[in-house]
């Protein structure tokens, strides 16, 4: 990894008896596009305001560059931030607005504009300079609030939930757009969000955050494939828990007994040391799991219920099967939708099976 650009060192926040964020520790390599991803709570939006300078620790430090601006003031850092409220100013032209930051830091008028048009051509928005905000959509003030972000070329830059006020379509739009900016800059990049799909499709790495600590922390691949706890396999991407016990153990394979019709399968460890005998949690990603309507007895593990729906999602169809464990949620099963498919019956009886290679043991 390149040099760290931006060093959290047991950072902590907390108001009365409630930790906001517990002592943390964290690096951020120089271009590197990581993203805080948690529910409400977590302390992502805690955690950024504490780099941003926007609230002050009570323990740690924050370095840029190596240099210490734990209690520095915002404008003394060098970061610039986007939010989901543009914060453009109504009265100014979009050159205006954008140039706005150069004008603070006293840079002259014909390199400013001269900068503001090139952030201008960054954003791809050149034909707008001479409008006023209110004459762009929700998408091009966005635009418009990151470029004036660009211009005066900070060392890092901080985004909280800056898509959150955009509708579907849009937010993927400008998702393509952030990275396309981020890969032509190679500026460091530090974004909260709720969304897992949006931290998932734009990050380099994924902080994600629980009760005001780091659950795990690695690429998005690390975090979807072999998740550290329960918490990271249930927050992230839709998952079938299934309770087990560890059985045999060889190497990073494990033999577990499903509480599941007592089926026997193997599953891989997600890099913690499971002992045989041990209860753990077997994760299935929907997409892994292959349904039939008999019950083909091939030599891996497979599990039998009823089908109690099936829901076209639109690019994938999903099917919810009753296993009749008491209190056991449906499984759930998903595959690409076809104009021409199997059709299933609600009340089928359907099998599901899985390779043991796309099951993850996780230690309770």
């Amino acid at each position: 990894m390149a040099s760290s650009n931006l060093q959290i060192s047991g950072l902590g926040k907390r108001y009365g008896d409630f930790v906001a964020l517990a002592p943390t520790h964290l690096d951020v390599a120089r271009g590197e596009f990581l993203t805080l991803l948690g529910p409400s709570g977590s302390g992502k939006t805690t955690l950024l305001s504490l780099i941003a300078g926007l609230a002050q620790p009570d323990e740690g430090r924050v370095l840029i560059d190596g240099a210490d601006v734990t209690y520095g003031a915002p404008y003394e850092r060098d970061i610039g931030m986007v939010f989901q409220n543009y914060a453009l100013f109504p009265h100014m032209s979009i050159e205006e607005n954008i140039a706005f930051p150069l004008k603070m830091r006293k840079v002259p008028a014909a390199e400013a504009r001269r900068r503001a048009h090139e952030a201008l051509e960054m954003v791809r928005l050149p034909h707008v300079a001479t409008r006023l905000p209110r004459e762009l959509s929700g998408g091009q003030q966005q635009r418009i609030a990151l470029a004036r972000c660009m211009v005066y070329r900070p060392a890092i830059i901080l985004m909280d939930e800056p898509l959150g006020a955009l509708d579907k379509k849009l937010r993927d739009q400008m998702q393509l757009e952030i990275k396309r900016i981020h890969r032509e800059l190679g500026t460091t990049i530090v974004y909260v969000t709720h969304d897992q799909e949006e931290a998932m499709t734009m990050s380099d790495r994924i902080c994600l955050m629980n009760g005001g600590a780091i659950e795990q922390l690695g690429t998005p691949a690390d975090l979807y494939f072999r998740p550290r706890t329960l918490f990271v396999a249930d927050f992230l991407g839709e998952s079938n828990l299934l309770k087990g016990e560890v059985t045999s153990v060889d190497g990073d394979t494990l033999t577990v007994r499903l509480a599941h019709q007592g089926v026997t399968g193997q599953a891989l460890s997600n890099g913690s040391a499971i002992r045989a005998g041990q209860a753990v949690t077997v994760m299935l990603r929907p997409q892994n799991l292959r349904v039939s309507a008999n019950e083909p007895g091939l030599p891996r593990p497979g599990l039998t219920g009823t089908l109690l729906d099936v829901m076209v999602t639109g690019s994938l169809t999903k099917l919810y099967l009753d296993t009749g464990v008491a209190d056991a949620a449906p499984i759930v099963v998903a595959y690409p939708t076809q104009r021409e498919t199997e059709r299933y019956a609600i009340g089928q009886p359907l099998t599901v099976q899985w390779q043991a290679a796309d099951a993850v043991a996780i230690a309770e």
